[in-house]
């Protein structure tokens, strides 16, 4: 599906027609530059490959410098591939009027990473139970992992504690809002993963 590499800004919210108020999220959508048209003949697949973010040559390895330069396009932070796309030729420029208002999107980010956490915060666990009883250092513990002889081992994907967040999460459903085409700005109903700053991928 066509979509476009933007950026996180930050929450808002704003008031629906009959004056809810809508919690909403602000996404820096492009512009995007083409860096690379697929073609069949040639990679097996039909693919436009988008790039967002100017990035300075020093800090651009070599490879991607000729990859850019083939292109004839400044270095860009982030590279995605998208399908749907047609008639687009290398250094053409894509930008938030690709959507619509009113229209539903799905959106790609990183979650937050959150290290290493225990069951409670990790899988909403509710611990052990009470304080009494002797149970001084219980009330987060996991509790029983498996029986006893048989199976005599512990399940795979059984729910422990393990490193949190990090992850590769999409956002399916999203209402566009509103879109500040002058700014680049497309505001999506509800939340999207990852911090502010953070890159994410808006699909149609």
């Amino acid at each position: 599906m066509p979509g476009l590499i933007g950026k996180k800004l930050g929450m808002t919210s704003v008031f629906s027609a009959e004056g809810k108020n809508i919690p909403c999220t602000v996404i820096e959508a492009g512009p995007c530059v083409v860096t690379q048209v697929k073609k069949v003949d040639t990679d097996g697949y039909e693919a436009v490959q988008l790039g967002f973010g100017d990035k300075s040559e020093k800090n651009t390895p070599k490879a991607m410098q000729g990859h850019f330069k083939k292109a004839g396009v400044e270095p860009q932070r982030k590279v995605v591939e998208f399908e749907g796309f047609e008639d687009k030729n290398l250094g053409d420029v894509v930008g938030v009027d690709l959507f619509e208002e009113g229209e539903w999107v799905d959106v790609v980010g990183t979650s937050k990473g959150k290290g290493f956490q225990g069951v409670v915060k990790r899988h909403g666990f509710g611990g052990v139970g009470d304080a009494t009883h002797g149970q001084h250092n219980r009330l987060r513990a996991p509790g029983s992992i498996g029986a006893c002889s048989t199976p005599s081992r512990v399940f795979k994907g059984t729910r422990m504690a393990g490193r949190t967040g990090g992850s590769r999460v999409k956002m399916e459903n999203l209402q566009v809002v509103k879109i500040y085409s002058d700014k680049n700005l497309i505001v999506v109903k509800g939340s999207v993963p990852g911090a502010k700053g953070s890159f994410v991928v808006i699909e149609k």
